[in-house]
């Protein structure tokens, strides 16, 4: 039977089917030919171009092992080098490039097995750095063309240049700093000395400049506000004597009477409240923690009766977004949720809900903050400040409007 023409459906069509990579177990290497299917490897086989080079590699089997390895292996460092350069690289994915050529040569040819032999060779030889991990082995090409050497090279010593120009400034400023020292004498170093008091009846005087600070009136209120300042620190223990003293010396007879109207003001003041006990310091701190424990935020904020969003994609599409109503908290973080939609039954956390909020003029419940558990009536939404204006509707602090709440600390009443 005559061959098909080369128009013709036949040939198209065998054309067609020969483009593209075939399966590995029907080609042979020695002949270079790809079959398609297992009977026409078979034919190719029997065939007497086939057992000639059967008889060819016989006669010098491992010439022929060397020259396909040789192959295999220039061929595929060319890839590696033109495809990846120098980075690392996993060694199938560099393998799996190389197949998809056609015409390239196979590995059941060559003098290796298995991929990870020809990497483990590629590591001895010295044409790639290889390393073992979990994911397979990894190969990063070294460059040894003479050119790249030489542009390394000369990279390198472009940059000593420049270290040598930075280190030749550096000394350069150094010498001029030192011949400008030269010609001055030495600076003494200042002496830090302990202040210490020599004699422990010496009064205390400070010389100010009062005479200098404007008129008289303006004297007398910094004078004044001075000696209040140092008879309050002073206090009621010290001794008379020295605060008769420093006021004399110091601020003059003026300053002193200003000192004991202040005096005066103040034991007026306290006389109606002698049988009050002055608060300490311990006391004052103990009303400031207690102050800022009422406007501290709590780490729990679900309460029941509230409207809320389940935010968890864990559960699925069917629950995800959807509005529920809390029926019962358990523990402080766990909430008992009813949905509103398919009106299923839900133990969600805390972290896995977040609060509705509701059109203006619904209400709501404060769930944390200074008004947590107050009921309250939403008024307006602040969306730069992503805050709310509520008025509040129970407790002592009832028909209060209060700004700026944050969407987290209020949610719609169920």
């Amino acid at each position: 039977m005559g061959k098909a023409d080369f128009l013709s459906p036949k040939a198209i069509g065998n054309r067609i089917k020969a483009k593209g990579l075939q399966k590995l177990r029907w080609y042979c290497q020695m002949c270079q030919k790809q079959c398609r299917d297992e009977n026409g490897f078979k034919c190719h086989c029997m065939s007497e171009s086939h057992q000639r080079q059967l008889l060819l590699a016989s006669e010098n089997p491992n010439q022929f092992m060397s020259y396909f390895s040789e192959e295999f292996k220039s061929d595929f460092l060319e890839l590696l080098r033109r495809r990846f350069g120098t980075k690392r690289v996993h060694n199938n994915i560099v393998y799996n490039e190389y197949i998809s050529h056609r015409e390239h040569v196979h590995m059941n040819s060559t003098q290796w097995e298995t991929l990870t032999d020809f990497t483990k060779w590629l590591g001895r030889e010295g044409y790639c750095k290889v390393d073992e991990t979990p994911k397979g082995w990894y190969i990063q090409y070294i460059d040894r063309d003479p050119e790249t050497i030489r542009r390394q090279e000369e990279l390198e010593r472009k940059k000593k240049q420049d270290m040598d120009d930075e280190e030749r400034s550096a000394k350069f400023i150094e010498e001029q700093v030192r011949r400008g020292r030269e010609g001055k004498e030495p600076e003494e170093e200042p002496v830090y000395t302990e202040l210490k008091r020599a004699n422990e009846d010496e009064k205390v005087a400070f010389n100010l400049d009062i005479a200098s600070a404007g008129p008289s009136k303006t004297r007398y209120n910094q004078s004044k506000s001075l000696i209040k300042h140092y008879f309050y620190s002073l206090g009621e223990g010290c001794n008379n004597n020295y605060v008769f003293n420093f006021y004399s010396t110091t601020l003059g007879p003026s300053a002193l009477k200003a000192a004991a109207s202040a005096k005066r003001k103040e034991s007026s003041h306290s006389g109606d409240s002698k049988d009050k006990k002055k608060k300490s310091a311990l006391d004052e701190i103990m009303e400031m923690e207690e102050q800022k424990k009422k406007s501290v935020r709590s780490d729990n904020w679900i309460q029941a009766n509230i409207v809320v969003k389940v935010i968890t994609k864990k559960l699925g599409e069917k629950y995800y977004k959807k509005k529920a109503i809390i029926r019962e908290v358990q523990d402080k973080y766990t909430a008992v949720v009813k949905m509103i939609d398919s009106g299923d039954k839900l133990k969600l956390d805390q972290s896995h809900l977040e609060t509705v909020i509701p059109a203006p003029g619904k209400r709501v419940l404060i769930v944390n903050g200074q008004y947590k558990d107050t009921e309250a009536i939403l008024e307006g939404i602040n969306e730069h400040k992503f805050s709310a204006t509520l008025t509040l509707d129970s407790g002592r602090m009832k028909g209060k409007t209060v700004e700026g709440v944050a969407y987290e600390d209020f949610s719609k009443l169920a």
